[in-house]
């Protein structure tokens, strides 16, 4: 697999990833399928695709309308580590799905966003 390949941070239950996957596979690309929950990326890895996407921050990689994000108070939450340290623990936090190529990355909402980078 070329360092060219993309790779998804799938969520097969999530409706925008499976469509982001399939669009992706009707246009012909393969991507390397990450089961982010199940291997969930570190916190180097976090913020280097918060820095990809060209977010101000990371939270503007969250799922802020989580259970999660209430219960562990991360709406008052004012420091990035601590942000980026929430989602390493817990990845169901991080807004899916994430497409990476290269040296970009895109958020699949909606899925047709990801072409811009294929």
């Amino acid at each position: 697999m070329s360092l060219d390949t993309p790779v998804i941070w799938h969520n097969p239950r999530c409706t925008k990833s499976r469509q982001t996957l399939a669009l992706m596979e009707q246009k012909g690309i393969s991507p390397r399928i990450r089961l982010y929950l199940e291997d969930a990326p570190s916190e180097a890895e976090i913020r280097e695709v918060v820095e990809r996407l060209g977010l101000d921050s990371a939270r503007d990689l969250m799922r802020v309308k989580e259970a999660e994000y209430k219960q562990l108070g991360l709406d008052k939450v004012k420091s990035e580590d601590k942000l980026v340290a929430a989602m390493a623990q817990t990845p169901k936090l991080i807004e899916r799905p994430v497409v990476l190529k290269g040296e970009r990355a895109v958020i699949g909402r909606p899925p047709e966003d990801v072409l811009d980078i294929l």
